[in-house]
């Protein structure tokens, strides 16, 4: 095989960085599409945590939500966008620690998909290093 015909392969780490940076994003999609659509359901689930059953506050969240992880999705500020999403996560877990959600399914979800979005800004982090070499 010459140079142009021989197969370049991505280092495990970038594809293990890729694949939980799409899975956080698909996650952070469905909540935003949830919040704007608002079924009965989202309604009846804010309540209890203290948060409005309105429109404006649901498109607020939902507003936050998608434009943190649209900068997380952008490479050049994919940076500002883990720091963003990991505020709003934040903020999230502890709402859910305030009114005393179950431990694993509720208040460490945040703190899961928070791990999801910074290992995956590690591995890009260390294979631009990489590169630069």
């Amino acid at each position: 095989m010459n140079a142009l015909t021989e197969k370049v392969r991505a280092p495990k780490g970038v594809i293990a960085g890729r694949a939980l940076s799409v899975l956080a994003l698909l996650i952070c999609a469905m909540d935003v599409a949830i919040k704007l659509t608002m079924p009965r359901m989202v309604a009846e689930a804010s309540a209890p945590l203290g948060w409005a059953a309105d429109t404006t506050t649901n498109y607020t969240l939902a507003a936050l939500l998608g434009g943190s992880a649209l900068l997380y999705a952008i490479p050049r500020t994919a940076v500002l966008g883990a720091v963003l999403l990991t505020g709003y996560l934040g903020g999230a877990v502890a709402t859910h620690v305030r009114v005393g959600s179950p431990l694993f399914s509720h208040m460490l979800f945040g703190v899961y998909l928070g791990i999801f979005v910074w290992a995956a800004s590690i591995c890009a982090i260390r294979e631009s290093a990489r590169c630069c070499r």
